[in-house]
């Protein structure tokens, strides 16, 4: 294609670009993403300045649609055209509803809102069946938007809980029987699937992922990486070679990660609670790096980006009130225990620890920035630790409010409220981890690389 370079991905349901950035670092270039809230599309928009089609892509507004439901009839074929007019090639409208031929298109992944599949999104639910959720029907429109755009591979991820999730309160039928059948309905593709864990490919979570991956038979044919002699109802992914091999040992401790970004001229204002006025923030990195780990956070931004050498963003912290600071304190002193008289039924906070020892990573970041305290200093974490959490390097920015709470953050759909602020750590803590998609995407780039429909 025209200055686009590497391979070519439409990123549906981006959210802040975690998924995107990890196949951007693997050779993928996006050339069009969709994202529904306005400001995880700033996030995403805010850090992607590549030349495409002899623009920044941040700045084009036809190679990006807020609401996938919206990618259908003529905003579908206009769709087609622009990416057409970059130098991609797809079929003919109705030999790809026939299932025939295949696009240029390397890539296309996606994860629908999961806020109805997972717990926490239960809660937040209401009460209201899963069915009557219209954010739990997209993946269905993924579907679709597949079989028109007929790529060489696409990729969709969400939580855990959509294996179990049921339609309805009092129902049998799972969600997850109807979403795999929906995929696999797709002509011309081979399709698996596993449950992957973040802390297997370099992320310091747990973080249990669904992933199902489908290859077009003209990639995945003859294709050495690939083995399509099992079962193709109960063959996993990652035996099969649709995807990479977990490596665990490559998880890195927290304070091999976090602990460049520790500024001991904090330490004062949480030991007196006086804090000065305005924001209390750090904008350059405190000490140097020391590990291979922080390093990699440091990682120069590519030269479209234009960031400068040096600077921390996002690194302010909350001003804790005293009894906070103490309580904080005690459970960092106490092997994480909570004071008896600062116990309640909400969810339970917990002191990152320094160094997992022999166990796996036992944390997920959520969009919840107090469920976890730091390990060296009494108080929650910022935003550029949080981001760090999910592998995002320093250089990568965040746009919108730094927090909310409450029906701003859940909405209320028992009312047919629907929107949801997404602020800063709720755009991270919902964010496929940077690492794992890299890794994937690697995975992906030589599949693509060992099939001659690839080259």
């Amino acid at each position: 294609m025209s200055d686009a370079t590497g391979l070519t991905m439409v990123d549906l349901f981006a959210g802040c670009g975690g998924l995107s950035l990890g196949m951007e670092n693997a050779g993928f270039t996006p050339v069009f993403v969709n994202e529904l809230n306005e400001h995880a599309m700033a996030t995403y928009l805010a850090n992607r300045h590549h030349i495409v089609g002899g623009k920044p892509f941040a700045e084009q507004a036809h190679l990006r649609c807020h609401d996938a439901h919206d990618l259908q009839g003529e905003r579908l074929k206009k769709m087609v055209a622009d990416l057409e007019a970059l130098g991609l090639v797809f079929p003919a409208e109705k030999e790809a509803k026939s299932g025939k031929g295949g696009s240029t298109l390397d890539l296309l992944a996606g994860g629908p809102p999961c806020q109805g599949y997972s717990g926490i999104g239960h809660r937040r639910s209401y009460s209201v069946d899963k069915r009557d959720l219209p954010s739990n029907q997209l993946y269905q429109r993924m579907a679709k938007i597949i079989r028109r755009l007929r790529p060489r591979i696409f990729l969709f991820e969400n939580v855990r809980g959509l294996l179990t999730s049921k339609w309805t309160r009092d129902g049998e039928h799972r969600i997850w029987d109807d979403v795999l059948a929906e995929f696999r309905r797709i002509p011309g593709y081979h399709v698996r699937w596993t449950l992957v864990r973040a802390g297997d490919y370099g992320v310091p979570q747990n973080r249990p992922r669904v992933l199902i991956v489908g290859i077009r038979k003209d990639v995945a044919n003859a294709n050495p990486m690939i083995d399509l002699k099992g079962d193709p109802k109960k063959e996993d992914a990652v035996k099969c070679g649709f995807l990479p091999k977990p490596e665990p040992s490559d998880c890195p401790d927290l304070i091999d990660l976090l602990d460049d970004l520790v500024d001991p001229k904090m330490d004062k204002y949480f030991e007196t609670g006086v804090y000065p006025p305005g924001r209390l923030v750090t904008t350059e990195y405190p000490r140097p790096a020391t590990t291979p780990e922080q390093e990699a956070m440091r990682v120069p931004a590519p030269k479209h980006e234009h960031r400068r050498s040096g600077e921390v963003t996002d690194h302010e912290y909350s001003k804790h009130a005293p009894n906070i600071v103490k309580k904080f304190r005690h459970m960092i002193d106490n092997e994480g225990e909570i004071p008896e008289h600062a116990r309640t039924k909400k969810f339970a906070q917990r002191v990152l620890p320094k160094r997992w020892g022999k166990k796996a990573p036992s944390i997920t970041a959520t969009s919840l920035p107090d469920d976890y305290v730091h390990y060296a200093q009494p108080r929650s974490l910022t935003v550029r630790e949080w981001a760090r959490l999910q592998t995002f390097p320093d250089w990568y920015r965040f746009e919108g409010k730094r927090t909310t709470g409450g029906l701003r953050r859940a909405g209320n759909p028992r009312e047919g409220n629907f929107d949801r602020e997404v602020p800063k750590y709720t755009q991270i803590g919902n964010a496929v981890p940077v690492r794992l998609a890299e890794r994937v995407g690697e995975h992906f780039r030589r599949i693509l690389e060992a099939s001659s429909a690839g080259k």
